[in-house]
This record gives structure tokens, sequence and C-alpha cells, in this order.
């Protein structure tokens, strides 16, 4: 899906497909962390069943309100011992498809918020285009 963007002054999520998002016009194939602030990180993990508890230690260092998290085609919740890191720094967490979480990311990074957004970009689908 493409999806077209206002004038938005943050770094912001252009298209997505199975295994893939688009940002600032480049293709981006891997799990990956993205901030309305410009950050971009590789997230070391080909699909949900390889994330740990240190997968979201490392979202609750980002200087954030609120982490998007895009658990892959389907969704999947973290168990909620995961969270402590992020539930100690008073920062939420939203849980969804992927897609989803790239299109609440644009609104959100749009209205100006301190939002990240971690994908689960799922490499079983990926290879396929």
């Amino acid at each position: 899906m493409k999806l077209e963007a206002d004038n938005f002054d943050v770094q912001t999520i252009q298209g997505y497909g199975p295994g893939w998002v688009g940002v600032q016009g480049e293709k981006i194939t891997h799990s990956v962390i993205l901030g309305s602030k410009g950050q971009r990180t590789n997230w070391r993990c080909s699909c949900y069943e390889d994330l740990t508890e240190a997968h979201f230690a490392q979202l609750a260092e980002f200087d954030a309100e609120l982490i998007i998290f895009g658990s892959g085609s389907r969704i999947c919740f973290p168990p909620a011992a995961w969270l402590q890191p992020l539930m100690a720094k008073r920062i939420g967490l939203e849980t969804m498809d992927t897609g989803a979480a790239c299109r609440t990311y644009n609104i959100l990074a749009g209205e100006g918020r301190r939002v990240v957004v971690a994908l689960v970009l799922d490499q079983a689908t990926s290879s396929a285009n």
C-alpha cells in the first residue's frame, strides 16, 4: 500500500507491504525502529518469535512518550514482564499489526508527538517481493 503524507517535517513511512517499509525513498526489508525525531535503528529480529525481553529494554532507551509495536502480519502481544523497562520510564506501548502501526505512526508523528515505531518485518514474506 502506498501512503501519501502531508508536508511533514518529521520522518514518515511512505509505503509498506509484506516484508518491507518505505522510508525517505528507501525500501527497508529488515525489522527496524523509527522515531519521529529522525531515529533509525535496525531491530535484530526476523519474526515475532525471535523477540526477547532485551528487545523491549532497547525500546525504553528512546526518548518517546509512546512506542507503537508492529508485531508483523498478525497481532501478537508481548508478555507483560517484557514491558517493565517501558513502564519504569512511563512510556506507553500500543501493539498492532505492522500495517496499522505504520499508519498510526504517521498520524502521531504528523501531530508532533514524540513517537517511536518498532516494526517486525517478517522475513519469510519479504523473499516473495
